[in-house]
């Protein structure tokens, strides 16, 4: 079996509706499997605007239960093209009770589970605690046919605990879909998440959205990119303006190489830490 997986992320723009931007990541989707993508994870709450620009309960109406609808019909796409997928979405558990969520997806269309973003934003342009409450399942890694799978969800990166917990969990690959504005955070955007490759010895798949909505002057700058556990992007960074489908080949071998070059990665399990003391 090869180390080598490729995988997909997809940046784009609003489309004016739910059901066309469901439809233009199913096109999106046919597409990277038509290039040999094996695993593909779209941009946070992919299916709707950033509504968050505004606090306005209508946009409650774009959640849904995971799994649901949205989520069967992906499960149903996966299973046809062979093909895990990470789903960021606006999760409805009950009402009153929402979470900004993945649903992550194996190749043969079962549902393996969720990740629900931890660290909320409530700042100008990113109300998002009027729409999410924090994280409560913890940061769980997947076990795909691609291999260990993780997610961070956006304002998560800034946290250094979370891409931790991932790495501990044995994460080789962890997706961060996310929602950013330049004019806020472009000048993090290349560095934060190539740090937290390099410190959890793993690749990140960072994803942004793209354009100017109608909701606010929020311009979402793109720059979606892989980068490896060398900190070292994987071919070119996307498009700062436009639609992009990403393809990149992930040597997941790298890994195991880094892991065994820097001793330090066996010391830093909790149990490590553990100290016996005679009294």
């Amino acid at each position: 079996m090869s180390d080598v997986v490729r995988a997909a992320l997809v940046q784009t723009n609003w489309t004016g509706d739910k059901e066309s931007m469901i439809k233009a990541h199913e096109d999106y989707a046919r597409d990277a499997a038509a290039q040999g993508a094996k695993v593909i994870c779209f941009q946070e709450l992919f299916y709707g605007p950033y509504f968050c620009q505004v606090q306005d309960a209508a946009y409650y109406e774009y959640a849904e239960s995971i799994p649901g609808p949205t989520t069967e019909r992906f499960q149903a796409l996966a299973a046809e093209l062979g093909m895990v997928m990470v789903l960021p979405m606006y999760e409805k558990e009950q009402e009153g009770v929402l979470y900004n969520t993945a649903a992550v997806v194996d190749a043969d269309g079962s549902y393996l589970g969720k990740y629900r973003k931890h660290h909320i934003p409530q700042v100008n342009g990113f109300w998002e605690k009027f729409y999410f409450r924090p994280g409560n399942l913890g940061y769980p890694v997947f076990d795909t046919a691609v291999g260990k799978v993780g997610v961070y969800i956006c304002y998560d990166r800034h946290f250094p605990e979370g891409w931790r917990e991932l790495g501990l969990g044995g994460a080789q690959i962890v997706f961060n879909p996310s929602a950013t504005s330049r004019g806020l955070s472009s000048y993090l955007w290349q560095l934060e998440q190539p740090a937290s490759a390099v410190a959890n010895e793993y690749y990140i798949g960072a994803i942004n959205r793209v354009g100017i909505e109608e909701l606010g002057d929020d311009d979402f700058y793109g720059q979606s990119y892989f980068v490896d556990p060398e900190g070292k992007f994987v071919g070119e960074v996307g498009d700062t303006h436009n639609p992009e489908l990403i393809v990149r080949d992930l040597d997941l071998g790298l890994i195991k190489t880094v892991r065994e070059r820097w001793q330090f990665y066996r010391d830093r399990r909790p149990e490590s830490y553990t100290r016996t003391v005679e009294l």
